[in-house]
């Protein structure tokens, strides 16, 4: 018969996990929805403590940092983006760790550096930021309006799309400027710091006029180590005379940019235009109320980017009768068609949303009686 041995278990605060160390310090009637969630940025952990855990907030912060490894700084917002300025910066307070917001951020392969209290970056958005960049073709031309950072712009870049990025913020053109040149796409991304409402215009009109060509080393699979061998051929790729797509990412206002596209083409400028010229996709990022199938929600983006081009759209309706279509899609659209995506909640009731619609050649080339 096998006996029970005496047996002492010490289990110290390095084996409990953040989850149980909170669950056993908060009083028992704030245990319904323990603050476990934080946006995690670089070496930065965000959070956005609900009032009731703000008594709180620095014994959350402290285990955080000390079950968290990669972590140093632990902050709390205490505003909403974009209630504040304009360009959707935060004000924050340190709960634990250093004041230290100067970040280093991968993403799409590359290499992002920057001062998160001064430009806005949003982690979650890597997904949106893949199927957007997706859709853009090696050689094709974009021009992303609202660019940050370049999330779309520098990725873009590395596969061979030629991107003017444009922001407001100084300290997002800065960060601009620095992941060109970090990631060596400096012959494919130009960066701009302009208001954006122009920038859609002058741009367009600029690109018309501007000759552009990168040639690039095409490098074979094997490496010879004959040095008779021929060098490895090239190949020039020249940039577009128009752009493919737009893209504007700011959903609080990006709606209200539509206008700058009517009579994007002007007399002045439309015999410069290639034959046969598409017309450019443009990508517009919104908030909207959150439903289970978003058909409400969709015809009232529609009637707002109606309202903005004084044209009709209405929401794209796929093949098997649903509203949420896939990107392969969005290049088959039909003038007057949007398609409506679905990106993320960002709160109980709003969700954001990216709008997708081919412009409408009529607005496009209504003369406005200005160049």
């Amino acid at each position: 018969m096998v006996g029970v041995v005496p047996y002492d278990l010490d289990l110290q605060y390095d084996y409990w996990t953040y989850h149980d160390i909170i669950s056993a310090i908060l009083p028992e009637d704030e245990l319904g929805e323990v603050p476990s969630g934080f946006n995690l940025v670089g070496h930065v952990a965000h959070l956005n403590l609900r009032d009731a855990y703000l008594p709180y907030k620095h014994i959350l912060g402290a285990v955080i940092l000390d079950k968290n490894s990669g972590v140093r700084s632990v902050i709390n917002k205490i505003d909403d983006v974009g209630e504040e300025n304009a360009f959707r910066t935060f004000n924050y307070e340190v709960i634990a760790g250093e004041d230290d917001m100067n970040v280093e951020v991968k993403e799409g392969d590359c290499l992002f550096r920057f001062n998160y209290a001064k430009v806005y970056w949003n982690g979650k958005l890597n997904t949106e930021h893949e199927r957007l960049r997706s859709l853009f073709k090696e050689g094709e031309a974009v021009c992303d309006v609202m660019a940050g950072i370049g999330p779309f712009a520098v990725p873009a870049g590395k596969k061979g799309v030629f991107v003017w990025a444009n922001d407001l913020n100084p300290e997002s053109f800065a960060g601009l400027q620095d992941a060109i040149k970090r990631n060596k796409v400096t012959e494919f991304v130009r960066p701009f710091n302009c208001d954006g409402h122009a920038f859609i215009r002058t741009a367009t009109h600029s690109l018309l006029e501007t000759e552009h060509s990168v040639t690039q080393i095409i490098r074979p699979q094997k490496r010879s180590r004959d040095p008779s061998a021929p060098p490895p051929p090239t190949r020039t790729t020249t940039q577009p005379k128009v752009f493919a797509h737009y893209v504007m990412n700011l959903p609080a206002s990006a709606l209200s940019f539509l206008p700058s596209f009517i009579g994007l083409y002007q007399p002045s400028t439309r015999d410069l235009l290639p034959p046969e010229t598409p017309m450019p996709m443009v990508h517009v990022y919104c908030f909207s109320t959150k439903s289970d199938d978003n058909v409400r929600e969709g015809w009232e983006i529609c009637k707002k980017i109606s309202e903005y081009l004084g044209y009709a759209m209405t929401p794209l309706v796929a093949a098997d009768g649903g509203r949420q279509a896939g990107p392969e899609h969005e290049m088959a659209l039909a003038e007057g068609e949007v398609q409506i995506w679905d990106v993320r909640d960002v709160a109980p009731n709003k969700r954001m949303f990216c709008a997708s619609f081919r412009l409408p050649r009529e607005v496009a080339l209504q003369d406005v009686g200005r160049a």
